[in-house]
């Protein structure tokens, strides 16, 4: 039986706060999803698509729950703490893959010397814009590449699914119906190949002159040199680290015009570049968004 290579599923963003955030994506147009808690001192506030991936991100609700974890040994929130200190307070820290058997993908990372420690199970509730309420559980298993500490990528099992019917929740102001691509930068893309096909099992991948395109069944995850984000995104980086970072996130809109205009009235700042609408990163916004027309 031939496997097929995991979908894109979510993306992690941290911010400082949570309030912050949910005001900071309200005004770039996209419904938030009610506050949800971790049972390790994280919480977020979630912006669900209709293509059925989502943004998630992630403040801190409980200072001494998170340290206290991250004692015994939860790889999701150290790698959190150790985003924040390294990088920031806000920023765009985690690739999420969808996956039927994060156990298999566990051990695959083992057997290939990417994990990034131990597997996570854990539950929390989520609360529904009609006042209901439901238990989502999720099983996570990590994948890190020591030349890269901070960017993390994990493959999320749900074990007890997110409601079918999230229709009010995917429906968002500016247009956006899904996730296209993902840009990481480094100045060495095609020395993350190897790491991008064993953790997404199997992508397609292509070199090309500013780095390396992974396409997954609902995305592509670009890992471009400074000049492709330059050429792509208008964002200039600094090459003084080697390692991975994730900077962007290109969303697909139904009518640009409809995204531009919402931004405009919420005084959301913006420029245009290649039939694309960019917005920087800001407080609350961790990394650059960028909206483009694509059906």
């Amino acid at each position: 039986m031939v496997s097929l290579p995991h979908p894109l599923d979510h993306l992690v963003l941290p911010t400082v706060n949570i309030a912050l955030a949910r005001e900071r994506l309200g005004k770039l147009g996209f419904t938030v999803a009610p506050d949800a808690r971790h049972p390790f001192g994280t919480v977020n506030a979630c912006v669900f698509l209709a293509d059925k991936t989502y943004l998630e991100p992630l403040g801190i609700a409980s200072r001494e729950d998170y340290e206290a974890s991250i004692e015994k040994g939860n790889v999701f929130v150290a790698r959190d703490r150790a985003y924040r200190f390294r990088v920031g307070e806000e920023g765009f820290s985690a690739i999420v893959f969808g996956t039927g058997d994060a156990g298999a993908d566990d051990k695959r990372f083992q057997a290939n010397a990417m994990s990034a420690g131990r597997m996570l199970d854990f539950s929390r509730p989520m609360r529904m814009p009609d006042g209901s309420e439901t238990i989502a559980g999720f099983r996570l298993a990590f994948a890190a590449d020591l030349r890269s500490p901070d960017f993390l990528a994990f493959c999320c099992q749900r074990i007890n699914p997110l409601p079918a019917d999230r229709s009010a929740l995917e429906r968002h102001a500016n247009g956006v119906t899904g996730i296209a691509r993902i840009a990481v930068s480094t100045p060495r893309p095609a020395e993350f190949r190897d790491f991008f096909e064993k953790l997404a099992r199997g992508p397609k991948i292509a070199e090309h002159s500013f780095g390396v395109t992974v396409e997954v069944d609902n995305a592509r995850i670009e890992i471009l040199a400074p000049a492709g984000m330059e050429a792509f995104y208008d964002f200039p980086v600094q090459t003084l680290d080697p390692g991975l970072r994730a900077r962007a996130i290109l969303f697909k809109t139904r009518d640009l015009s409809v995204t531009s205009t919402h931004l405009a009235a919420n005084g959301v700042t913006y420029t245009r570049k290649n039939n694309r609408i960019l917005a920087k990163p800001a407080p609350g916004q961790g990394a650059l968004f960028a909206f483009e027309e694509i059906a």
